[in-house]
């Protein structure tokens, strides 16, 4: 199961108690705001696109979306997600669950800048059922990211 390959992940750092594991499903944002008794938008959703056939993930804002312009600006092509079949075998987690950590190897990771605003925010952790409390800057450290873009709307 994905979410064990996170805790895992996070045992290297001695964090994996810091893995919340729900009864109910966290699997979208709402779901998640509600299982952990938080603002949506402090939902760190993580969204599986493929650019010039390499898979990326990019960590946006729960009410924040992709601005398919803003997307095309920073990748030179169109904005395309992963078919939901596709997520697990390409990413290593199923969507639901998907989240920066613990990832398939040539799994490109970005940060958006919607996510700066906050102190903390709550990724998923491999499964639907899973979260993750980090502060930004454990974000950028565990996650792996290549890059802070700008590719969201909606949120400002």
């Amino acid at each position: 199961m994905a979410v064990e390959k996170v805790k895992e992940f996070f045992r290297k750092y001695g964090m994996e108690n810091r893995v919340q594991e729900f009864e109910a499903s966290s699997a979208t944002v709402e779901l998640a705001a509600e299982a952990l008794h938080c603002e949506p938008c402090r939902i760190a959703k993580t969204l599986s696109f493929t650019a010039e056939g390499q898979p990326l993930l990019i960590v946006a804002a729960g009410d924040a979306k992709v601005d398919n312009s803003k997307y095309k600006a920073q990748f030179g092509t169109k904005a395309k997600m992963l078919a939901p079949d596709e997520v697990q075998a390409v990413i290593g987690h199923a969507v639901g669950g998907v989240c920066p950590f613990a990832v398939n190897a040539g799994v490109t990771v970005y940060l958006d800048v919607s996510l700066k605003r906050f102190q903390t925010v709550f990724p998923a952790c491999g499964s639907s059922s899973s979260a993750i409390e980090l502060t930004v800057e454990e974000l950028e450290k565990y996650s792996s990211y290549a890059a802070w873009i700008d590719v969201c709307k909606g949120w400002e």
